[in-house]
């Protein structure tokens, strides 16, 4: 069985623009273009403990070669893969060697299928687990262009090199870039194991997997891999302002800033009449914060009344937390055909703990959508059932009407069975 644990709203980690400190102009529309090949490095462990045979009747070791096998044999054309695996050289006790036993295994590149399934028959469970080390080089490994870049890290237990703990490596290569994902497997591991996979998946925006048997193992791989041929939106970096009167105009697209703990950014937006506004936030805790926070989305008009809001609140089992609106502008109204400037509010209340760095602000991911709207701007706030209404107007009339009729007919009976 496959379970798989998904955060809120995975994406909002990955926010390279900010790290590097580059600010585009405000007005600026994210758009989606012709994408760089996508990059993505499998991790191997090949600690000692994958020799353990309990997946199928073979060792964990066998499962995750078949599954490599496999997955390379059905690699898209054009995705650039690569092979590192920790744990898989040094035989001795002294930790900080063994914690050092990472190694490229194949270099990222145009994929050979038989040179890369030649590398990964030579694999033998071998020492130390040090996942920490082998994400930091993994991360390096994929450094350059601008495509989608993804690692898949396969793991039977905990890291033994702490204090270099894998969450916080995570949350480091978060910072790094955009596209950059880690997606976790882990082969049958206890609840320790499977906290720490699902935290370094977490920090990234990424999945993790618990695999029991070898089919899970190679279908999930394989989904991970072809899942970073798929096309992106590329985010664009804005800034958002203290109030709505200066607030950058925004476009359809995807949009990234920065947001200083406990305070609020403004945005604007046009709306036709007829047309829909569909826009979500998401805040991500990319370093030490306190439990209990939230993040607030409000619309607005240009003089300060509200429309309608989202909000959302965490207690700090997740390091992202999102909402969403939709306002449907009606299409006609006394303003004519006039477009109607909606400003957006974004306020978070994440506080950071005793000694953490304030600056530079929490990561923040803005999505805006102006569709066609519903052609009744009603329908969006007839508690989501539209058109709907009229069904259950009809269902309730038609009930009422053969209750009356089951009713008078009960009665008849009745009055005939006294009779006779």
């Amino acid at each position: 069985m496959i379970r798989t644990h998904r955060p809120a709203a995975g994406v909002c980690a990955l926010l390279a623009a900010l790290a590097s400190g580059i600010a585009f102009p405000g007005h600026a529309v994210a758009d989606e273009t012709e994408q760089a090949a996508p990059k993505v490095e499998l991790v191997l462990d090949v600690s000692g403990s994958m020799r353990t045979a309990d997946i199928d009747g073979g060792t964990r070791m066998a499962a995750a070669k078949q599954a490599f096998n496999e997955v390379l044999d059905a690699t898209p054309e054009g995705v650039q893969l690569g092979i590192r695996t920790l744990g898989a050289n040094y035989r001795g006790n002294d930790r900080k060697e063994g914690c050092k036993d990472t190694a490229q295994l194949y270099p990222v590149g145009t994929l050979d299928r038989t040179e890369a399934k030649t590398a990964v028959a030579t694999l033998s469970p071998t020492g130390w687990t040090p996942i920490g080390p082998a994400l930091l080089k993994a991360a390096d490994d994929l450094q350059g262009g601008a495509g989608t870049r993804r690692i898949v890290l396969i793991s039977d237990g905990e890291d033994t090199c702490q204090p270099l703990d894998p969450c916080e490596v995570a949350r480091e290569i978060a910072a790094k870039g955009v596209g950059l994902t880690i997606d976790t497997l882990g082969l049958v591991p206890d609840a320790k194991t499977r906290d720490q996979l699902s935290c370094i998946a977490d920090a990234t925006g990424g999945t993790y997997t618990s695999v029991q048997h070898k089919e899970e193992l190679t279908d999930r791989v394989g989904q991970l891999v072809d899942r970073a041929a798929d096309p992106v939106v590329t985010p664009v970096a804005t800034e958002g302002t203290d109030q709505c009167s200066s607030a950058p105009a925004l476009k359809s697209g995807l949009y990234t800033d920065r947001e200083e703990f406990g305070r609020q950014r403004w945005y604007k937006v046009d709306v036709e009449p007829g047309k829909e506004l569909r826009t979500s936030v998401s805040v991500a805790a990319d370093r030490a914060v306190n439990p209990d926070y939230g993040v607030l989305l409000r619309a607005v008009t240009v003089h300060g009344r509200e429309i309608v809001r989202g909000e959302a609140s965490g207690t700090g089992r997740t390091d992202v937390i999102s909402t969403g609106l939709r306002y449907p502008k009606a299409e006609s109204d006394d303003e004519g055909t006039t477009p109607e400037t909606v400003c957006l509010q974004v306020t978070n209340s994440f506080s950071a703990t005793a000694g953490v760095k304030t600056s530079p602000g929490l990561p923040v991911e803005l999505t805006v959508d102006v569709v066609d709207g519903p052609s009744k701007a009603s329908d969006v706030a007839s508690f989501g059932l539209g058109r709907g209404w009229w069904l259950l107007g009809a269902l309730v009339l038609t009930g009422f009407l053969a209750g009356l009729v089951w009713g008078w007919v009960s009665r008849w009976r009745v009055a005939v069975w006294r009779t006779n």
